[in-house]
């Protein structure tokens, strides 16, 4: 319902509406996308009265389509475009402003009208346009292109967790897991596997393809069925008895290339392995094994269980042969995070709210880290109103005296072109933490974006690196930047590197901590929040630690408040500078 609202406001902004209601629109987006309860529930039972920054007219047009599935203004207002217009919107570097431009001018509504214009040059035209932008926009479409069916672990989150409990709460039902790239932790899937083990495959392949939200059937078939989402995504269900559901469950969790290796130690051992179960070859009497769990599985390769994240072939096997794999992090390990945003700036709670929300969560810390004076379109603060925030934490934490419960003072510093930072040591001193992010000039050749990052952390006052790489999955590629000699001077000036756990980043990639974590660098999984709702995050940025081999003792905020204190003033300590903390 949050994405309907937000459309609504872009076909509004395209008509060139009253801003007024514009914002409206927006804000309506965000409370739904916030609100903490059934939303979609109290909107069937019209039960949305006194939920702030929804007005009458938005809770009858929530209403309207939790009961009915459509909304006749929406339809109407879409109506007035071409049917493609909302997906100009995905194209980095295009807002609202432009896109009317395009439309009103151009006549462009549809990804295809947008290409054609930029390639035959009467995109760069328009004022406010020109050839670079032209050129930019054909990237962004590229991109895309690029990436078509592709999807991030959020996007399809909400359908794993609900076609799973309705594959587990069916009757014929014995077992149900997600399977696949999902299951592996991996930042973006192309589809989603399912697998069941049951006894009568029909009926429940029947009230698969069946099931809401379906757009089409791909495929119908008595122990396999695809389909096709309204949303874009495909999902395919694999039935198999009780007995062959282990090692299933092993072969379509995969990677491929780590079950090529499973296959070969059973061949070793007299044993063909496919995906129901272990048979023995045709020169081999040896009985082969039955295994009901997947833990049984990797016993009979002579393993220790691998959990899904590390199947990548990328050594778990011989840290399964070996004993030596890690016991990785998990989300109870968690007490609290850093780099979040208030309203200070361009988040969408109080600093109070965010606060109160991390306590419910039983965490014992909360980072705060508002943007700096280098970000306009976050409304970044100058020192003045920084310092002012400091004080404001401070008077809070009175507040939480004696629930063992602390708010941190921080900041997220711009790292200007040339490594600089974007307040000076007297402010940053003042702080109990800080995050250092480049926020703009992407374009720099690998060798000056490398010697900018490194020169700011080298400074004693920053103490984290946010989002190491500016990547956007699915929407803007990383900047150029010698990952490796990053870490290198993260570990020599004793930086933390943060995950940063929104799923439209998870940055720094899983595939370089295991690099990181042999050269002693700590991570903070940091959920970037932006509202209350986004806390929660840190369910992203912890499977991307587990896929990185990570366990709680490589990530500082795993540690009780006491700990952490001391982790935060450990970079200044080294320095010989002494921290608020």
């Amino acid at each position: 319902m949050a994405g309907l609202l937000r459309d609504i406001g872009l076909l509004l902004e395209l008509k060139g509406e009253n801003p007024f209601k514009i914002r409206a629109y927006n804000t309506g987006a965000d409370v739904v996308r916030n609100f903490s309860g059934n939303i979609v529930q109290l909107a069937k039972e019209n039960q949305l009265d006194g939920i702030k920054g929804l007005g009458e007219a938005l809770r009858d047009k929530l209403h309207e389509f939790a009961s009915t599935g459509q909304l006749e203004y929406f339809e109407k207002l879409r109506a007035e475009f071409k049917p493609g217009i909302l997906d100009l919107f995905s194209v980095q570097g295009l807002g609202a402003k432009k896109i009317k431009a395009l439309h009103d001018q151009l006549g462009v509504g549809n990804l295809a009208d947008l290409k054609r214009v930029c390639e035959n040059g009467e995109a760069a035209k328009l004022p406010g346009f020109g050839a670079k932008t032209a050129e930019k926009i054909l990237q962004g479409i590229s991109f895309q292109e690029s990436h078509a069916h592709e999807f991030r672990q959020e996007q399809v989150a909400p359908f794993v967790a609900s076609i799973l409990e309705m594959l587990k709460q069916h009757p014929e039902v014995s077992r149900a897991e997600v399977a696949g790239s999902y299951r592996r932790g991996k930042e973006i899937v192309h589809d989603l596997d399912f697998l069941v083990a049951t006894k009568y495959p029909a009926p429940v392949m029947e009230d698969f393809v069946k099931m809401p939200g379906v757009k089409q059937v791909l495929g119908h078939g008595d122990t396999k069925s695809s389909v096709l989402l309204e949303s874009g995504v495909q999902c395919d269900l694999r039935a198999v008895t009780n007995e062959q559901f282990a090692c299933a469950l092993v072969y379509f969790t995969g990677s491929k290339e780590h079950n090529i290796v499973l296959r070969s130690r059973a061949l070793e051992r007299g044993w063909s392995l496919n995906e129901y179960d272990f048979k023995p070859t045709a020169k081999s009497q040896k009985e082969p094994p039955l295994c009901m769990e997947e833990k049984e599985v990797y016993q009979a390769l002579g393993l220790k269980f691998i959990d899904p994240e590390l199947r990548e072939n990328n050594g778990e096997i011989e840290a399964a042969e070996q004993n030596k794999l890690p016991r990785l992090v998990e989300l109870s390990n968690l007490r609290g995070v850093f780099h979040n945003h208030t309203t200070a700036t361009d988040g969408k709670a109080t600093l109070r709210e965010m606060a109160d929300a991390a306590h419910e969560l039983g965490w014992q810390y909360l980072g705060i880290a508002d943007h700096s004076k280098s970000s306009p379109q976050a409304a970044g603060l100058n020192a003045e109103r920084l310092l002012a925030q400091v004080a404001e934490i401070r008077e809070l934490n009175k507040e939480y005296a004696g629930s063992n419960f602390r708010v941190f003072a921080g900041n997220e510093v711009d790292v200007l072109k040339d490594g600089a930072l974007d307040f000076d040591e007297d402010v940053l001193s003042q702080l109990d933490f800080t995050v250092a992010s480049v926020h703009s000039i992407f374009n720099l050749p690998e060798d000056e974006m490398t010697k900018r990052i490194i020169r700011a952390i080298e400074s004693p006052y920053i103490t984290m690196l946010g989002h190491l790489t500016g990547r956007l999955l699915l929407k803007r590629a990383s900047y150029a930047v010698n990952i490796p000699a990053v870490i290198d001077a993260a570990a020599a000036t004793g930086t933390i590197i943060e995950i940063n756990a929104n799923p439209r980043r998870l940055d720094m990639d899983w595939r370089w901590w295991k690099l990181a974590k042999e050269k002693g660098v700590k991570t903070s999984i940091n959920p970037d929040a932006h509202s209350t709702r986004g806390l929660q995050d840190v369910f992203y940025g912890v499977r991307t630690a587990r896929k990185g081999w990570l366990t709680k003792d490589d990530v500082i905020n795993c540690l009780p408040l006491g700990k952490v204190e001391e982790a935060l003033r450990a970079k200044r300590k080294k320095y010989g500078i002494k921290a608020p903390v």
